[in-house]
């Protein structure tokens, strides 16, 4: 396993997309700066917290079936970011989070007032950078946040008919869509062909909805919290994922007090225990890791067309160390 979790990544192409990711980090905390040291501290509080980098990861490498990294590939990688931690911070104030990335979220340590603002002001850096790209990459990224929003509102209001479906889909929109642009970027920026472009873009979705799908799985299966989170987090949240709305469909008699239980939040730890153990041999937990390896095969079937390479490889192996996070 590389250092970046990926399995059997080419050394070079390991070197330079370290290498890359350095450039990014150097640059996000260097661009996240306000005219008030306060506004400073608030901004880089979650980007100094660490996480997986997933998206700059993705536009790094999908930048080498172009050109490969350059100054403009390190800013989209910077850009998708930014984007990304701006809505960790309106997250968590929907949420009402405590932690985030092991740390205090934003509205815990200061209020929620400041953690919205403070996304808002992420949003503006990103929208900054994204200037410097050109107009394509400006009406992608609106297009994503669109989609990032819509998103958020389908879930908090809730969809009629068939659960599972309306749930994939704002997974999609909410997860996929802005993994997918990063995949997008770092090809279009790159200087890929377009046909190579849109087949990145294609996997980014798949692959950003197979790790979403992954935490679900995890938040259940895990007996300690590998995704970042405590498992059973979304228990006591209230929050559906594709284990417990599997749950919430059946038809079997046996499973009523069980979807009882997951009806409402969940406070009582002894009562989140008991649901953890009932899920973990429920077969709603094995449909939800058949369900992320169609996601997660289709990723890479995505990828056929592509000309065989290092980086091609590369993603194939991430489809496989998103399955091993959630084995």
């Amino acid at each position: 396993m590389s250092t970046l979790g990926i399995p059997h990544l080419a050394p070079e192409l390991e070197s330079a997309l370290v290498a890359g990711l350095g450039e990014v980090e150097e640059f996000l905390v260097s661009h996240v700066e306000g005219e008030y040291p306060f506004i400073t501290e608030a901004s880089r509080h979650l980007a100094l917290a660490g996480g997986k980098r997933l998206r700059p990861l993705l536009t790094l490498l999908s930048s080498q079936f172009g050109q490969g990294i350059s100054k403009d590939v390190i800013k989209a990688a910077v850009v998708v970011e930014l984007t990304h931690l701006a809505t960790l911070y309106h997250d968590d104030v929907m949420d009402e989070a405590p932690l985030r990335r092991g740390v205090p979220s934003a509205n815990a340590r200061w209020d929620n007032t400041i953690a919205i603002l403070t996304g808002d002001f992420l949003f503006a850096k990103a929208s900054d950078l994204l200037a410097d790209l050109g107009p394509e990459a400006v009406r992608i990224q609106a297009r994503t946040f669109e989609r990032l929003v819509t998103g958020q509102i389908m879930e908090t209001v809730g969809g009629e008919g068939d659960q599972l479906a309306h749930y994939l889909k704002v997974v999609a929109d909410k997860t996929g869509s802005l993994i997918s642009t990063s995949a997008r970027f770092g090809a279009m920026i790159g200087g890929a062909s377009p046909q190579e472009v849109e087949t990145l873009t294609i996997f980014g979705e798949q692959i950003g909805v197979a790790f979403q799908l992954a935490d679900d799985v995890i938040d259940i299966a895990s007996e300690s919290g590998i995704s970042g989170k405590t498992p059973g987090t979304d228990l006591r949240e209230g929050v559906p994922t594709l284990v417990t709305l599997h749950v919430m469909a059946s038809t079997n008699p046996a499973d009523s007090h069980l979807k009882s239980l997951l009806s409402k939040p969940i406070e009582d730890e002894k009562i989140v225990k008991e649901v953890l153990a009932a899920l973990r041999v429920h077969p709603a937990l094995e449909f939800s890791r058949n369900r992320l390896h169609e996601y997660s095969n289709g990723a890479k079937g995505s990828l056929d067309s592509l000309p065989d390479s290092p980086a091609k490889a590369a993603l194939v192996s991430l489809c496989d160390a998103i399955i091993e996070r959630s084995a």
